[in-house]
Formats: structure tokens, C-alpha cells, sequence
């Protein structure tokens, strides 16, 4: 251990801190829980010869821009006068609840689809509040990022591997597997644009868990050393499910989660990764999925959940398929699915499921999900009666199918019924129980 448990130690803005516990170590240091007079913080300390000067000076600098987005675990402070020969910088303890992607994909945790949904919008969205900041996270692997299972609630650590994109002052430059292929060619430094590609690998392992360049000719890999894996993932990369190269599809009995979890997927959404992982390997600075993308495409996907009511397995809903008459089937018991109404708004919709929840981004304010709008509720009277309930402080203005129109106050329902529409004041849904 670089430090003992009970020392004591202070930042430069004179906290004073008291060594509890060891809680890991990883190529640059360890991480500690410490503890000041009210509360408790985690510190990552350096290893000596990790502790350079432009590594002090790029978390002074992370100091000063301040955290982009809550879900990162930035920096709160530093303790710069070495001690021990080296230096640290405190942060916030993540939850222990929380667990890593590898966790996800050896089962040892088995969150719904809606959860997984929750934490890829919250990846994106913070990405790209980074981004919007000139920076770039420069190493978006497995190892980075930690999620709440229950609810996808996620928090991203080790951000002193944040850098000004274009630069790589610190020599983080990525993780295998998970770097863009022409920084594996050599060819770039980490950027906005390469995190991009690394934003899509993780967002692809969270919904597949399977890795989208690895399928046949991983397989047919006799010595996995580094010039095959420069081989399959810069020089020669192509996606297992790429629409015009067949070559490296996944192999049943190796790549099967790939084959289960893929066809799962809304063909809208899925077209997302086929456009990252096709043009977006040839024409890194237009051809990958913006961060924007992905958190409009991961939100509308988790309002696409519906439950199968004989087997109770998560399924989406495909605009697409019941335009064209195709039936939408339990991919878990094969039974057909009884879908409940969808609220329709201009360019998106929700499915009004018995637990759902309308959010002001629902409503006009893109991405607030603070406090609900509206809910889905039984009648007190009749169980087989369902209504959406006005949780919002201003009144709704509903148009009756016939062209009746009557005021709900805050706190009142209107039953699920066919073609009425709400005026929420910023916009205005239709209730559909059709295709």
C-alpha cells in the first residue's frame, strides 16, 4: 500500500483527510476511501513514477473547467505537495450497488432492458456534454464505467484520463478493443471522433454483450497476439452483422448472445450501430453516430418497452414492423404481444404501459426526467378502466375524438381512449391504441 490505514492527509484547499481503506489499485495507482470531519471521499493515489508533472497539471486543469456532467466522478480537490514521492486527487465514493460492465456480460448481474436503456442514454449524454467542452475522455472502455442495475443510473470514474481532443499530453490513448481503428493503425491521437467509435463498442456490449467486430474471424484466430488483434480490430475490421460483408458473421456456439440479443432490437435502432460500424470505420469525422443520436434513438427505445403478459419478459415495440402488418411476438415464450396504447407526439411516442410515466422531456423539455408530467392509473372503481393522471402543475387542454373538448386540472385523468388528444402547453400527444 502507498498509504497506511489512519494517516493523515491534506488537500490544497486545506481539508483535512484521514486514511480509512484500501479499496483498489490499477496501472496508475491506488484508490483509497478517506474520510474528512462530515463526510467521505474516495482518492486516487499515484504510483511514484506515474506522478509526472503534466499529470498534476492536467487534473488542475480538470479543476478548473469543473464537471461537465454529474454521472462523471471528477475531481474535487488535490493533494499536489507530494508525499511519499507522489500525489492524489479526491472525488466522490461511487455507491457500492453500483457494478461494472464486466459484470454485465458474466451475468453476475441481470438488469431489465429498461435499465440498460437508462445507462446507454446516460453514457451518451455525458459524453457529450465533455465533448461540448473541447475534450475528450480518450479510453471509454469496461473498466470506466460503473451502473446502478436496478435503474441504469451510471457514474463514470478515472477521468484524469480526460484530455483537450487532439491531444494525448498524458499517453492515454485507449484500451484494446476498444480503440477507434485508426488509432490502432497509428494514424490519430484520441479525440471527440474516437471516442465516438469507443462510445458505440461499449453502447453495443451493453445491449449485445458481444463485441461488434468479433464474429468468424475472431473464431478462426489460432494465437490471439498483437498483430491479429491489430489485424481484426484497425487493418482489416468489419462488423459481424455488416449488410454487404457476410465475412464475419457471429458463430453459433462462440458468438451466440450476438445472435440472441441482435434481431431484439427495432430495426431503426439496430440501423445505428450498422452505420458506426460500417461508414463509421471508413469516414471517422462523418460517418459515426453523434452523441445526440444515441441519446434521442436510447430514450425512444426504453419508451418502446412493453411487457409480454403471459411470460413477463421485456420486449420492444417496432413502429416499422406493425406499419406493415407484421406481428409483434414474445421473443421469450413466442406468444403474440397485446400492446397497450402508445402516446404519439410529433416525431416520437411512448407506450402507455400499466407503470408508465410521462417526464417534462416528454413534453417539451428534451432529456429532464427530474419529475413526472403525467402517469399511467387504474380506476379506483374499475380495474378494467385505465387513465393517464396529470401530475404537473398546469392544466391540459383534451380534444375527445368526437371533437369534444373538456380541461384536466392537476391531479385528474382521462381514460386511454382512441385518438384523444393533451395539449401539455409545450406540445400536444394523441392517444393511439391502433396501428
Amino acid at each position: 500500500m502507498l498509504l497506511k490505514t489512519g494517516e493523515t492527509l491534506t488537500t490544497d484547499n486545506g481539508l483535512t483527510l484521514k486514511v480509512i481503506r484500501l479499496l483498489g489499485s490499477g496501472g496508475q495507482g491506488e484508490v483509497y476511501e478517506v474520510g474528512s470531519a462530515d463526510s467521505t471521499y474516495a482518492l486516487k493515489w499515484y504510483f511514484p513514477e506515474q506522478a509526472s508533472d503534466n499529470q498534476l497539471d492536467g487534473i488542475k486543469n480538470l479543476l478548473s473547467i469543473g464537471n461537465p456532467s454529474p454521472n462523471f466522478l471528477w475531481p474535487l480537490d488535490v493533494i499536489s505537495p507530494k508525499t511519499h514521492g507522489s500525489f492524489g486527487y479526491l472525488m466522490n465514493l461511487r455507491p457500492r450497488n453500483y457494478k461494472g460492465v464486466v459484470d454485465l456480460m458474466k451475468r453476475r448481474v441481470e438488469p431489465s432492458f429498461k435499465a440498460l436503456c437508462s445507462c446507454g442514454f446516460l453514457l451518451a449524454d455525458s459524453y457529450q456534454q465533455l465533448h461540448s467542452k473541447g475534450l475528450c475522455y480518450r479510453d471509454i472502455s469496461f473498466g470506466n464505467v460503473f451502473f446502478n442495475p436496478s435503474d441504469g443510473s451510471t457514474l463514470i470514474c478515472d477521468v484524469d484520463n480526460v484530455g483537450v481532443t487532439g491531444s494525448s499530453y498524458s499517453g492515454v490513448i485507449g484500451t484494446p478493443r476498444f480503440m477507434a481503428p485508426e488509432i490502432v493503425r497509428g494514424e490519430a491521437l484520441p479525440s471527440a471522433d474516437t471516442d465516438r467509435f469507443s462510445l458505440a463498442v461499449l453502447l453495443f456490449y451493453l445491449l449485445m454483450l458481444n463485441h461488434p467486430l468479433e464474429g468468424k474471424k475472431e473464431a478462426n484466430i489460432h494465437s490471439f497476439d498483437l498483430p491479429a488483434m491489430n489485424m481484426l480490430y484497425g487493418f482489416q475490421p468489419v462488423f459481424i452483422f455488416d449488410p454487404d460483408d457476410a465475412s464475419n458473421r457471429p458463430v453459433p456456439g462462440i458468438h451466440d448472445n450476438a445472435l440472441v440479443f441482435w434481431p431484439l432490437y427495432p430495426a431503426r435502432f439496430r440501423n445505428l450501430f450498422v452505420r458506426s460500424f460500417t461508414e463509421g470505420l471508413r469516414n471517422p469525422r462523418n460517418g459515426r453516430v453523434m452523441e445526440s443520436e444515441w441519446r434521442k434513438a436510447l430514450v425512444q427505445l426504453r419508451d418502446s418497452i412493453t411487457t409480454c403478459r403471459h411470460c413477463g419478459s421485456e420486449n420492444f415495440f417496432d413502429e416499422d414492423k406493425a406499419k406493415s402488418g407484421e406481428p409483434h411476438i414474445c421473443w421469450s415464450c413466442n406468444a403474440a404481444l397485446r400492446l397497450p396504447p402508445r402516446m404519439c407526439f410529433d416525431r416520437s411516442f411512448v407506450l402507455l404501459n400499466r407503470d408508465t410515466k410521462l417526464y417534462p422531456h416528454h413534453v417539451g423539455q428534451l432529456y429532464n426526467f427530474d419529475e413526472a408530467a403525467a402517469e399511467v392509473t387504474q380506476h379506483p372503481q374499475n380495474p378494467d378502466i385505465w387513465g393517464l393522471k396529470n401530475l404537473s402543475g398546469i392544466r391540459w387542454d383534451v380534444t375527445g375524438g368526437s371533437g369534444k373538448t373538456c380541461v384536466v386540472e392537476p391531479g385528474k385523468s382521462i381514460m386511454l381512449e382512441e385518438h384523444i388528444k393533451v395539449n401539455f402547453g409545450s406540445t400536444i400527444g394523441e392517444i393511439k391504441t391502433s396501428v
